[in-house]
Formats: structure tokens, C-alpha cells, sequence
């Protein structure tokens, strides 16, 4: 599913099933020795699936740490992204020369707590979810948009390594072309307009958005 919203440069891989038989690496796992083993079991998900799509675009890592902000370490060569939410895992790379900044999150299809939608969305944003809902309510637009927020902070932060607020991210979906839009702070590595997909399928909600690389100009090229 989540595959299917990238572009060929990013190598996807993504799970149903909890992994109880990978181990992650020791470097990966120290900031977790107080947590609960549910959490553990998340991560471990989580580090296969980042594994797993790391050897599909070739270039597997050793381990992958945690980083800023609970962020994942990646190799230098690579950006990436990770997520998982009951009963769904998924981790998508590719290479920084490809793509400038990733992002991807799932969420269950499930409606998104009224006082959470005021947190994360401004005035026009709730009304554009409230239009939405009552066109097409077999949608939860207002998780929807909690998703592409978190989709696109985690391609914002890495690229940018500046904090994002749920409400500086300002959402827009296109219903019928299944993408949405989002206007962003101004960054030198992240356009101020990002643009994603998303998809619902067996009660689960996905968004994903990538950001290509801009490709670097000839040495003693000028305009």
C-alpha cells in the first residue's frame, strides 16, 4: 500500500504481522530499556520493516539509532521514514541524491478526537474537514489530516533540523485525485508547497510525500 504513493526512487517495505524473531542491533535498542514491551515490540517492527527496505534499495545498514528528537539515525547516504500504528508497519529510504526529504505515517480509520482537531488544525482547516465529512463521510478526513501533518514533519525535520508545529503546516486534500497539499515555513532543502498521497484500504489509513532532490549543477556551469 504504501509502495504504491512513492515514486520509483523509494524502496518500501511494509508489515502486518508483528516480528517477535528479529533482533535489533544493541545501538538501536538503548534508548528503549525503560520502556514497555509493547513499545519494544513497536520499535522492533518498525527496525525490520527499515531493515528490510534498506536491503531492497541495497544498501543495508547495520543498525539504525535513534536520533534528535526520536528520529531515526539513517545512513548518510539515505533519508527515510517510518511508521506503524495497530496491526500496520511500513518503512520507506531512498537515496539523498534521489530525494531530498521523506515522509510516511499510518493511522487507524478511526475519527480523530474533536479537541485534537482544534489542537492540530486552524479555523480553515477544521472547516475544509467538516466540507469533507459531509460529502464524502465514508472518510475520516479529520485522522486524514492528523496523518499528513505527521507525514510531513517527518520529511520537514530531518531535512531541516527545525522543529514544525502541527498548525504551521497548513492541509489541503484534492478528494478525488487522492493527494493533498501542504504550505510549509520557507527552507532551503524543503519547498514551501509539499504535495502527497494518501490511501484507505482494511482500517487503515496512509500518507506519504517525497521530496526530489534538486539535482546539483555542473561544476563552472553558468547561467
Amino acid at each position: 500500500m504504501i509502495a504504491d504513493l512513492l515514486p520509483p526512487p523509494v524502496a518500501a517495505w511494509e508489515s502486518s504481522q508483528d516480528h517477535p524473531e528479529f533482533v535489533p542491533h544493541r545501538a538501536e535498542t538503548a534508548s528503549l530499556l525503560s520502556s514497555a514491551s509493547r513499545r519494544r515490540g513497536e520499535f522492533g517492527n518498525g527496525r525490520y520493516c527499515a531493515h528490510r527496505a534498506l536491503e531492497r534499495l541495497g544498501t543495508p545498514a547495520g543498525s539504525i539509532p535513534v536520533g534528535e528528537r526520536g528520529a531515526p539515525s539513517w545512513p548518510r547516504s539515505v533519508v527515510g521514514s517510518i511508521t506503524h500504528c495497530r496491526g500496520y508497519t511500513a518503512a520507506a529510504v531512498a537515496r539523498r541524491g534521489e530525494i531530498a526529504a521523506l515522509g510516511i505515517d499510518a493511522e487507524p480509520h478511526l475519527p480523530l478526537d474533536a479537541e485534537v482537531l482544534e489542537f492540530v488544525a486552524g479555523p480553515e482547516e477544521r472547516a475544509h474537514v467538516a466540507e469533507l465529512l459531509a460529502g464524502r463521510p465514508e472518510v475520516r478526513w479529520d485522522r486524514l489530516l492528523f496523518s499528513a501533518k505527521e507525514s510531513v514533519y517527518k520529511a520537514w525535520f530531518p531535512a531541516t533540523g527545525r522543529f514544525l508545529g502541527f498548525r504551521q503546516a497548513r492541509v489541503r486534500f484534492d478528494a478525488p485525485a487522492g493527494t493533498f497539499s501542504a504550505e510549509v515555513p520557507g527552507a532551503p532543502a524543503v519547498p514551501a508547497r509539499l504535495t502527497g498521497r494518501w490511501r484507505v484500504s482494511g482500517g487503515v489509513l496512509v500518507t506519504a510525500l517525497a521530496v526530489p532532490a534538486v539535482p546539483a549543477s555542473p561544476e563552472g556551469e553558468r547561467e
